[in-house]
């Protein structure tokens, strides 16, 4: 969906005309869901640009502020949900503005980002519904056919070998835990190249914690990557089903994106590349 600034603009000032007198400024580039303006020097505004994304404003405003207090990093803080309205369809979001630039790989982010992932698995669960049962099975056609799709650019044997491992491995059989859904090198800030914040909770559910298994493949190298590991006490079966996420992400991304935006092409290349290593 085309959303401009002036769409932003008429949002704003007719839901919360208590900030109408405050600066808009887009944020470029943004993600692939959501067209981002700063508000004035301390609010963000998220609109979604597709179906997709719908229902993250609602989503982020109910439980990031009861995630927060339990998690060592900082994540979004919601201060307002908007409305459809003057022909934008679907619900948006105001948050606090959280300042920051690209997170490094580095021994210390390895350990901040297990310890992250630690603490948000500790969550008590007590009346969240919000179970996500999707296995990677379900993505198996779809992966195997973007497989054949990169076969020119990457080992389509060796990939197909890391699908297949993943497919085979145990399922995730203990109570469902926390997890972030979309935990990649993208949706991290930093101070200094140290991760300070983890953003972007559109994916945020509970069930198999293996679906947070991207972060070591874009983030990290492979001396980082086994610090992570270690650190998160990740065994041999989520491990497996880890790679297979990352792995099916990464397709899915190169094959929708590489194309025409060269920074995820990058990226993505780079993830396919390090779930390779393993």
């Amino acid at each position: 969906m085309e959303i401009d600034t002036a769409l932003a603009r008429r949002l704003v000032d007719s839901q919360f005309p208590q900030w109408s007198g405050r600066a808009l400024e887009l944020v470029d580039p943004a993600g692939s869901d959501h067209v981002i303006h700063r508000l004035g020097d301390d609010l963000s505004v998220r609109l979604p640009r597709h179906s997709g994304a719908v229902n993250q404003a609602r989503l982020e405003s109910e439980w990031l502020p009861r995630l927060a207090p339990h998690l060592p990093l900082a994540i979004p803080a919601p201060v307002a949900v908007g409305e459809p309205g003057l022909g934008y369809p679907w619900h948006w979001a105001v948050t606090r503005w959280l300042p920051g630039g690209p997170a490094t790989d580095s021994v210390a982010n390895a350990v901040l980002l297990a310890d992250f992932l630690s603490a948000l698995q500790a969550v008590p669960a007590v009346g969240s519904a919000l179970v996500t049962d999707e296995r990677l099975a379900a993505r198996d056609d779809a992966t195997r056919a973007a497989i054949a799709q990169v076969a020119g650019v990457f080992d389509a044997g060796a990939l197909t070998a890391v699908w297949e491992a993943a497919l085979r491995a145990p399922l995730w059989d203990r109570a469902p835990v926390w997890f972030h859904g979309d935990f990649h090198q993208g949706n991290l800030l930093g101070d200094g190249g140290r991760v300070t914040a983890v953003i972007d909770f559109g994916g945020l559910g509970r069930g198999d914690p293996a679906r947070d298994m991207m972060m070591p493949f874009t983030l990290m190298s492979a001396g980082t990557r086994a610090v992570f590991r270690d650190r998160l006490g990740v065994d041999d079966a989520t491990w497996a089903r880890g790679r297979g996420w990352a792995l099916a992400t990464g397709l899915n991304a190169y094959c929708s994106y590489a194309a025409t935006v060269p920074r995820v092409a990058a990226a993505t290349t780079k993830q396919i590349t390090e779930v390779l290593a393993g």
